[in-house]
């Protein structure tokens, strides 16, 4: 059946301009090219102290050298290898490039840092990116193949006997490294940085197009050589074609599809992913996370994609690179470091950056608070019946997901989190609920849950909520959001939308009002809507409309 047409929402002018031509957009390319001919020639001239001092100590234990690995289909990808002379038994450490035509160099201070500890390392460009061959299959079977292949080739070429192995990848290589072990039995541990589980719902969350997420890898890989079937799949998602064909697609390429692989074998796996992600949004990797059943790990970090591990990527002091490293020094090198003891997640509190461990996913969460929408516009502690709120669609508000992709991310760190001028949301075209000023901080934990129900005039419609911290000026920021699709709805029926919003962890000070915001139009998201029509949002008697506010 075909669905509804929704907008194609194709890129035009603004849009390419809020598009990142990288998904690193303060990596310094140059320093990392820099430290790399330092490691070929010994000469550190020009590197900083602890660069170079890095550089001497990975020299004075293994040898680095660039090479090539014959991947599947006889394809050379282009690598970097680590490696340590002697018969002592070492462990192994292989790492998938990102999502970037700089390949495998964004690796290279970290794979040395891991060398220095012992580690025999190889990181390679995946195909289809720089001087790899092939072309960019998006965690295929070729993908996967190439990493096995990978392994081999530093197997093949170490000299002892060979303990333990990891796979280590950021974005891309994330998402490769969890599909290689659960395939290859070899690998006993995983560090998967800015990840996707399972990558339909990254396309499609809630059967919404994420339109500006596509945008933003085609324009990283402006460069690469796509095959095919990734350019039509990409093609697909911009102008809402074969909605079943992608996610078939996508479900092969999905850790969370292979699962039951990586838990018979109790695979250890590290995740790191940033609250605000607009690629691979946090819920669709936590479902993954919660399926895992063997030694996992979960970091939860301010910001966007890969921001919150960047400045590791360059040698900086980095506490996600840290927890890296300990993972695989107590996976993979049977070492007592206390990583085992601490809890299954440790998320960064927005936005005073408290680091707060649990023992598990759920134990963030200690109770659930219902607010109720009502027609007044509060989120009220009763619910009401038989009003209702409209929403006109095709035009947008104030109330967005971010500037930009990735970049937003980047000022939140910096602690400039976008400020959101809530008096100016326009309320004939979005509809909007105020609580009650918080009478002490409202620590807010775990995933917050939202049912409407709406009536819409045309078979398709979309709406984005919004969760915003507003301050007693009117002035907010974002807490979460999540956007809604309906494909299958008759006219003027009546539809009820149970969401889940994006997980947070995010203190509401004294004093200020959560804000939910509905409006139908966000760049980020493909909509379903037609130009003009209504929502009527409403709150009938035997399913009313409520907002739950998980409580930690």
């Amino acid at each position: 059946m075909t669905p509804p047409a929704q907008s194609p929402g194709l890129p035009d002018a603004a849009d390419n301009a809020d598009t990142p031509a990288s998904l690193y957009p303060e990596l310094d390319a140059a320093a990392l090219a820099a430290f790399v001919a330092a490691l070929e020639t010994g000469d550190v001239t020009g590197l900083p102290p602890a660069r170079a001092a890095e550089v001497a100590e990975a020299r004075s234990v293994a040898v680095f050298t660039r090479t090539k690995v014959t991947g599947a289909d006889g394809d050379l990808l282009d690598a970097g290898m680590w490696r340590h002379t002697g018969s002592l038994p070492r462990p192994l450490i292989v790492m998938p490039s990102p999502w970037t035509n700089h390949g495998w160099i964004l690796y290279a201070v970290q794979a040395t840092l891991f060398a220095a500890r012992g580690y025999n390392v190889l990181a390679y460009t995946t195909r289809g990116f720089s001087s790899s061959e092939g072309r960019v299959e998006v965690a295929g079977p070729l993908d996967v193949a190439d990493g096995s292949r990978a392994l081999d080739h530093l197997i093949e070429r170490t000299t002892g006997p060979v303990t333990k192995i990891g796979f280590l990848g950021d974005s891309y290589g994330s998402g490769i490294s969890q599909l290689v072990a659960a395939h290859d039995t070899r690998v006993g541990a995983v560090v998967a940085l800015s990840t996707w589980g399972d990558l339909g719902e990254a396309f499609y969350e809630n059967s919404t197009r994420h339109v500006a997420a596509v945008r933003a890898l085609l324009g990283a890989a402006a460069k690469a050589r796509l095959s095919p079937q990734t350019r039509s799949v990409f093609d697909n998602v911009l102008a809402n074609r074969d909605i079943e064909g992608t996610l078939r697609w996508a479900e092969q390429r999905s850790p969370l599809t292979h699962i039951k692989e990586l838990n018979r074998r109790q695979v250890p796996v590290l995740f790191a992913h940033a609250w605000h992600e607009t690629l691979f949004p946090t819920n669709q990797t936590l479902k993954t996370f919660n399926e895992l059943t063997g030694p996992k790990r979960l970091v939860l970090s301010i910001g966007d994609h890969s921001g919150p591990e960047m400045t590791g990527m360059v040698g900086l002091p980095n506490r996600i690179w840290t927890d890296a490293h300990r993972w695989f020094d107590h996976h993979l090198r049977d070492i007592e470091n206390g990583i085992a003891d601490e809890g299954q997640v440790i998320s960064e509190v927005m936005w005073s950056k408290t680091l707060e461990p649990r023992p598990t996913w759920h134990s963030l969460t200690e109770r659930v608070h219902r607010l109720h929408l009502a027609g007044s516009g509060e989120l009220a502690e009763e619910p009401e019946a038989g009003w209702t709120a409209t929403v006109l669609c095709g035009i947008d508000t104030p109330a967005t997901v971010a500037d930009k992709v990735v970049e937003s991310g980047y000022a939140e760190i910096a602690g400039r989190p976008k400020v959101y001028p809530t008096g100016t949301i326009d309320r004939s075209v979005a509809a909007v609920w105020a609580s009650e000023p918080a009478r002490e901080t409202t620590r807010l934990r775990g995933t917050p849950r939202l049912r409407v129900t709406y009536r819409a005039p045309n078979p398709g419609s979309t709406f984005i909520a919004y969760l915003l911290d507003t301050a007693p000026d009117g002035t907010g920021h974002i807490v979460t959001h999540a956007p809604y699709t309906d494909l299958g709805s008759a006219p003027d029926s009546l539809v009820s939308a149970d969401i889940d919003l994006q997980a947070t962890a995010y203190d509401v000070p004294r004093g200020h009002r959560l804000l939910l915001v509905i409006d139908a139009r966000d760049p980020f998201y493909g909509d379903a809507n037609l130009p003009r029509a209504t929502l009527a949002f409403t709150s009938p008697e035997a399913t009313p409309s409520y907002l739950d506010l998980p409580l930690g």
